[in-house]
C-alpha cells in the first residue's frame, strides 16, 4: 500500500506551514484517516528526541501528537541545527554525523536525498495520507538546484501542493501571484490552489481579492484561516508571538535571556502560559531586570554564547540576582554556562579550546562527539515531584556539584543543586510540562500558592482548536479529493 500524498508550501517562513499540517493531521485524524506528518529537511534549534532514540524537529514532534502517534524518526529524516551564522550541525536519520558550512551541505544533499526518500517510503508503507510540510519558500532561486524541502521532493513523489501565505504580514497577494511566478511549468500544475492565513477582520471585504486571484492564476482559494487569538503551540524556532495571557495578581516575575543560539526555548512555553507567571525574554542591548526567577535556556554554540553574555554584562547582572537572593536554573547549555570551565578540545561548535563558566557550581564540562539523546522519567530534588521529559546534549559534566544532583532520574541522577538551594542545573529539557514538577518549582522561586495547570491538556486543546479552523474555514471536500480522488464522487 502508498499513502496518499499531499504536501504544504509557504510563501516565506513562519507563513503557517507546521500549523495547517498540524491541523490537517488532527482533522484527518477524526475523520478515522491513519495520517502521518512528514518534513523533508527541517532547519531548526528546537528538537525532540523520538520513541526510537533519535533527534527530529520540535514541529513534526507536535504534529505526531497531532496524528497521536509517538514520534518517529522517519518523520523528519534531515535536520540542520545552526550552530554559526554560516554553518550548522547536520543530523541524518536522528543522529548528528557531522558540522558543514553552506556550501559543503550543498554537496552533501546526495547523502541527504537518499535518507529522505527512504524515510518516505517507509511511511507511505505503513500510514493512508502522508501530509508533508516544505521549509521556507520554494521560490528561493539559489536554492533550486538539488532541492529535497519543497518543490524537488514533490516532483520526485508526484503530489499536490498548497501554498499558503499569512495575510497579517501584508502582502499576501503579491506573495501568492510572485511565488507561483517563480516556479516552472511543472511545479505550477502541482499547485491546484491556496491557503490564507490569520485573517482577521470582514471576509467579504477580501472577496474582491480573492475572486482576483482565482481568475489570475487559475486556481482556488482553498479556504481562509482566522486569526486565532491566544493560539500557543510549539515553536519551530521563532520566538515571535510568545505572549501568554494576563497574570494573576499574585504572581512571579521570570526572566529569559535571549542567547544567539538558543535552543530548545518551548521548554518556557508552560510558564508563558502559567497564569502566575509573568515572563519577558531579554533580548540584545536590554538590561536584564529585577526576577525571581532567571531561566539560562539551551544552547547550540555554549561557549559563544557565554561570551556574547558577558559583552551584554548578562554575567554581572545574574550575579547580582543570585546575590540577592534570587533563583537562577540552567537547562542544558545553561546548565553548563553555570559551571566552571566548558571545554570543547575537538572543536564541534567552533574553534577548539575552552571558556571560563558562570562559576556558580563546581563542575565542568567537556564536549563529546557523541550526543546524549534519551527520553526521560524521575523526581525533582526540589519538592519531591514527578518530572518527565528528554535529554539532548554532546556535553559531558563532572565535578562535585553533582553529588547534590537536581532531579532522580528512573536511570541515572541528573544535575546539581546548589548547598544553598538557590541554584538549579539539569539537562532535562520539557522541565516545567508536568503540571507537579512545574507547580514544585514555582514554589521553590518563590510562589507561596501555585495552581496546578495541565500543559498537556492545554496543548491538546489548541491542536483540536487548529482542527476546528479546518474543518469550518477550509474546503474539506476538495482536500480529500486532493488525497484521494476517489475519496468523494
Amino acid at each position: 500500500m502508498t499513502a496518499h500524498t499531499l504536501m504544504v508550501q509557504g510563501t516565506a517562513s513562519n507563513a503557517g506551514k507546521s500549523l495547517l499540517v498540524t491541523a490537517l493531521c488532527r482533522w484527518l485524524v477524526r475523520q478515522g484517516v491513519r495520517v502521518a506528518p512528514f518534513k523533508p529537511q527541517n532547519m531548526a534549534l528546537n528538537s525532540a528526541v523520538t520513541a526510537d532514540g533519535g533527534e527530529i524537529g520540535r514541529a513534526q514532534a507536535l504534529q505526531a501528537v497531532a496524528c497521536r502517534l509517538e514520534p518517529q524518526i522517519d518523520m523528519n529524516p534531515v535536520l540542520l541545527k545552526p550552530n554559526t551564522d554560516i554553518g550548522a550541525q547536520v543530523i541524518i536519520q536522528g543522529r548528528a554525523v557531522c558540522n558543514m558550512d553552506a556550501r559543503r551541505y550543498h554537496a552533501y544533499k546526495r547523502v541527504a536525498r537518499t535518507a529522505v526518500f527512504e524515510a518516505y517510503r517507509r511511511l507511505a508503507s505503513d500510514f493512508e495520507a502522508v501530509i508533508v510540510e516544505g521549509a521556507g519558500s520554494p521560490a528561493e532561486i539559489n536554492l533550486r538546484h538539488g532541492d529535497i524541502a519543497n518543490m524537488g521532493f514533490a516532483e520526485r513523489v508526484d503530489c499536490p501542493v498548497i501554498l499558503i501565505a499569512d495575510i497579517d504580514l501584508g502582502g499576501v497577494f503579491a506573495h501568492l501571484y510572485g511565488t507561483l511566478a517563480l516556479l516552472s511549468e511543472s511545479e505550477r500544475a502541482r499547485i491546484p490552489g491556496f491557503v490564507i492565513n490569520r485573517f482577521r477582520g470582514d471576509l467579504k471585504l477580501l472577496q474582491p481579492g480573492l475572486d482576483w486571484l482565482e481568475e489570475t492564476t487559475g486556481r482556488r482559494v482553498l479556504g481562509v484561516l482566522p486569526y486565532l487569538h491566544g493560539l500557543h503551540l510549539d515553536a519551530e524556532d521563532s520566538l515571535a508571538h510568545r505572549q501568554g495571557p494576563a497574570v494573576d495578581s499574585e504572581h512571579i516575575r521570570v526572566v529569559v535571556p535571549v542567547l544567539p543560539r538558543i535552543s530548545n526555548h518551548t521548554d518556557l512555553d508552560p510558564l508563558i502560559l502559567h497564569p502566575q507567571v509573568d515572563l519577558r525574554f531579554i533580548g540584545h542591548n536590554e538590561v536584564i531586570p529585577p526576577a525571581d526567577l532567571i531561566v539560562l535556556p539551551g544552547s547550540k554554540n555554549v561557549r559563544s554564547d557565554l561570551a556574547w553574555l558577558r559583552e551584554q554584562g548578562w554575567d554581572a547582572a545574574v550575579q547580582r540576582h543570585v546575590r540577592y537572593g534570587g533563583k537562577l536554573i540552567g537547562i542544558c547549555g545553561g546548565f553548563q554556562m553555570l559551571g566552571m570551565q566548558v571545554h570543547d578540545p575537538l572543536g564541534l561548535e567552533g574553534d577548539p579550546g575552552s571558556t571560563p563558566g558562570l562559576r556558580f557550581l563546581d563542575m565542568e564540562t567537556s564536549l563529546e562527539p557523541e550526543k546524549q539523546l534519551r527520553n526521560v522519567r524521575g523526581r525533582l530534588a526540589v519538592g519531591d515531584a514527578e518530572v518527565s521529559g528528554y535529554e539532548i546534549h554532546a556535553g559531558v559534566t563532572r565535578g562535585p556539584a553533582l553529588t547534590r544532583p537536581a532531579i532522580f532520574l528512573d536511570s541515572h541522577r541528573d544535575g546539581a543543586l546548589s548547598g544553598d538551594g538557590q541554584i538549579l542545573g539539569t539537562y532535562v529539557h520539557g522541565l516545567f510540562e508536568l503540571d507537579t514538577a512545574c507547580a514544585a518549582l514555582l514554589h521553590w522561586a518563590g510562589l507561596r500558592r501555585p495552581r496546578q495547570t495541565d500543559f498537556r491538556a492545554s496543548r491538546e486543546a489548541a491542536i483540536d482548536r487548529l482542527a476546528d479552523a479546518v474543518q469550518e474555514h477550509l474546503d474539506t471536500e476538495w482536500f480529500l479529493r486532493l488525497l484521494d480522488p476517489k475519496a468523494i464522487p
